[in-house]
């Protein structure tokens, strides 16, 4: 892979490596990242569907063992190797930068679609206002699938495109460009400064609003009356540990990029409690929102709460509609509600692309701006071609269902594998962590990732094939999941020993005197580790 000419671009070795001017700025950042659609019309039926009051004992569980453990190890290898996932990993151990290209290559899968989602909750603000879908026979259901999305009924790729969908996608491009390009003190740091205050404000008011509406006390009834027999069941604690993996952003080469944006004196295991309980404060806001609003919902039906409630696409562009047809002021709930799937989603998809653009401009040893015209442009190119088009739903559905899964899944657990039995690297990297953190990891932490986190990720992934392999995803077609769900996950992997093979440019972030400084002062400071509380 050829690097541009110096008119092009200064190459990066020049340069000095950014960094969040505060470490304020790195924990908005990292918790915009964690704080994403899953947070708002994930979690809240999760915890209803496992338990309800009783699954936060496993879901706090969850966080302690698995979550926080693994995300201070994404923490340790960015601060400590200084770079994007694919050259951090190249410079703990040459043999697993395939790895980091692997994190980029499902980042890239994800953005694609995600920015579809965006769009579609950006319209349904104006929607909210105008209730579109009333005039619908069929109400919310019929609005969404007929007349926005117009869905096809052959399952298939096709390019028949949604104008109103094709639109907004397009303006979510064009300001995700603007931010990447920006950088990551004017661009992302800033981005999240704007969005995360926004989206608190709004969520809170929203929460205000749902909790006083007539029936809300039984959606919240509903949400936390714990059934302490679910803990019994193996499944449970299961979908406490695939959420909280998933709503970190651990092993997406996310905060792995962003902690080599972290002074070389950060507090991280600090940073990192504070971002993962700010994550978990936000979903149970949200499970308090949404189940006191599924409540009223309940309530007007003459139904009962299990009769409305659901998660994901459904909850938020069919149950939320309904909402807003009947609650009183439901136009201000529905520009709230949507408004923050808008603004969650936005802060989610520009960490997802800044871990491409920051593999390929490391690589390049380009400057921000011409590697991320290189890299998002086409990446939004793709995304306009497949996603606002009549069968746009089936492709995000199975790539999300596929690529999360065995993507995410399959390379966590082949990193805490590699990391911990086979590269030995725990102790070090806890050493590096203890420097300068408030809380000192121990033993306690390398036997969770190294024993807890590969039993947990092993066991769900095992679940998680056995699922898809006895029956056809959603009932698509044997070739679509095929090619879609199956060859996609597989080709992330082919793809990523690809760009591994690749040699570096001469100019790029391997050749960067700077890191040679920055490791001379780590071993510096390689002493004793000082006493203190150890996780």
């Amino acid at each position: 892979m050829s690097s541009p000419s110096s008119k092009q671009g200064a190459p990066l070795a020049s340069e000095k490596r950014e960094t969040f001017s505060s470490r304020k700025l790195f924990i908005l950042s990292a918790v915009g990242s964690a704080v994403g659609l899953g947070n708002i019309w994930r979690f809240p039926y999760v915890a209803y569907e496992n338990g309800g009051g009783a699954f936060l004992i496993p879901y706090l569980v969850a966080i302690l063992c698995a979550g926080i453990p693994l995300l201070f190890l994404d923490y340790s290898i960015g601060h400590r190797y200084r770079g994007s996932a694919p050259l951090a990993y190249r410079r703990a151990n040459r043999k697993t930068e395939m790895l980091g290209w692997w994190q980029v290559l499902i980042c890239f899968i994800i953005a694609i679609y995600y920015a579809a989602i965006i769009a579609w909750a950006a319209m349904y603000c104006w929607f909210s206002i105008t209730k579109a879908w009333e005039k619908n026979a069929e109400g919310a259901s019929g609005f969404f699938m007929q007349d926005f999305l117009k869905v096809s009924d052959d399952v298939n790729v096709s390019f028949d495109f949604v104008g109103n969908i094709f639109t907004p996608m397009l303006i979510v491009w064009l300001v995700a460009i603007v931010i990447m390009v920006a950088g990551v003190n004017k661009g992302i740091s800033r981005a999240n400064g704007i969005f995360m205050p926004l989206l608190i404000v709004m969520f809170l008011i929203l929460v205000v609003q749902s909790v006083f509406l007539p029936g809300a006390i039984d959606g919240l009834n509903s949400f936390f009356t714990p059934d302490f027999e679910a803990l019994q069941n193996p499944a449970v604690w299961a979908a406490a540990f695939g959420h909280i993996f998933f709503s970190l952003s651990v092993a997406f080469g996310i905060m792995v990029t962003y902690s080599s944006y972290m002074k070389r004196k950060s507090d991280l295991t600090g940073s990192g409690y504070v971002v993962a309980f700010a994550n978990s404060s936000f979903e149970l806001l949200a499970g308090i929102g949404v189940f006191a609003a599924l409540g009223f919902m309940a309530h007007n039906a003459g139904s009962s709460v299990d009769e409305v409630a659901t998660s994901g696409i459904g909850l938020a562009f069919i149950a939320f509609p309904t909402i807003v047809s009947q609650a009183p002021l439901g136009g201000l709930i529905g520009v709230l509600f949507f408004g923050s799937l808008v603004f969650a989603g936005l802060t989610s998809l520009i960490s997802i692309l800044e871990v491409i653009v920051a593999a390929f401009q490391d690589k390049l040893g380009w400057k921000r701006t011409p590697a991320t015209l290189v890299v998002v442009v086409p990446v939004a190119i793709i995304s306009l071609i497949l996603f606002p088009t009549t069968t746009g739903l089936y492709l995000l559905d199975t790539m999300d269902a596929f690529v999360n899964q065995f993507g995410i899944l399959a390379c966590a657990l082949v990193l805490v594998i590699v990391f911990g039995a086979g590269l030995g690297m725990l102790p070090k990297l806890a050493k590096h962590m203890n420097r300068h953190s408030s809380i000192k990891l121990g033993t306690a932490w390398k036997v969770l990732v190294g024993g807890i986190g590969p039993a947990a990720l092993g066991y769900m992934l095992i679940n998680e094939v056995q699922s898809k392999i006895s029956e056809s995803y959603s009932g698509y077609p044997l070739w679509f999941n095929g090619i879609f769900g199956w060859g996609m996950a597989g080709l992330l992997i082919v793809g990523a020993l690809v760009l591994s093979l690749i040699p570096w440019s001469k100019n790029s972030k391997a050749n960067d005197p700077e890191f040679k400084v920055h490791q001379q002062n780590v071993e510096a400071e390689e002493l004793p580790e000082p006493a203190g509380k150890e996780y």
